[in-house]
């Protein structure tokens, strides 16, 4: 007999947007999040931020908001259009990334691992709990990682761009997760936090921290942001 978990969670939500619900992934019920709608107008010009862009590697314990974790997400990934057009290209529009998010430090969201789900603009919670020195691990021990109010891991599914590009799809892939990356380290201009991107980590070690098998689905990339004194 299959056995079907339910998980329930109290979680504190601004009133402009619709509470936790369940959703089913395989024979286990997890926790979707519909996160706030993304800000389309900022304080902020683009050539202002590609002015201010650092590479930030020291972050205060203060949290960043949950609006803040929205317009991160949206940026790099966000639907931009009802025919599935997002905010970073792709070739052929084929979209290999998927972004999964360490949560250490942000209000109204418990600490985890969550799955982005671009289309629906929600977060799924895959695992709950601290996983700061997991990731710290991975990451080989860069304190930055650790210290970060939240760490964005970039994953690939090769497949969806190789199957039209064969062996050539691979670049495409590692140029796309560039755009998307870029992206989200000029939002986090525009919103004042901090941000490091981060090439160096143990593939297999992080992978499974995930739940993927580095073939089917493999990590290629990490974005590390926090709030900055």
């Amino acid at each position: 007999m299959i056995a079907i978990f339910f998980i329930f969670i109290l979680v504190r939500t601004p009133s402009s947007f619709q509470p936790t619900k369940l959703i089913s992934i395989g024979t286990v019920n997890q926790i979707e999040i519909p996160l706030p709608k993304p800000a389309l107008k900022g304080s902020m010009s683009l050539e202002e931020s590609l002015l201010k862009r650092r590479s930030i590697r020291e972050f205060s314990n203060e949290p960043i908001s949950l609006e803040n974790l929205s317009q991160l997400l949206w940026a790099a990934q966000g639907m931009t259009s009802g025919s599935g057009g997002r905010t970073a290209p792709s070739a052929g529009g084929t979209y290999p990334l998927e972004i999964y998010v360490f949560v250490n430090r942000v209000e109204n969201l418990a600490t985890g691992i969550y799955h982005y789900e671009s289309q629906k603009h929600s977060l799924v919670r895959l695992k709950e709990g601290d996983f700061k020195e997991q990731i710290y691990s991975a990451a080989l021990s860069q304190s930055w990682v650790e210290d970060s109010a939240v760490v964005f891991v970039y994953s690939a599914v090769p497949k969806r761009t190789t199957e039209r590009y064969g062996e050539r799809g691979m670049q495409y892939i590692f140029i796309e997760v560039g755009h998307a990356s870029q992206n989200l380290l000029l939002e986090t201009v525009s919103l004042g936090l901090g941000a490091v991107p981060i090439g160096a980590f143990d593939d297999k070690q992080l992978n499974s921290l995930i739940g993927i098998d580095g073939e089917n689905e493999k990590v290629v990339y990490i974005n590390a942001v926090g709030r900055i004194d």
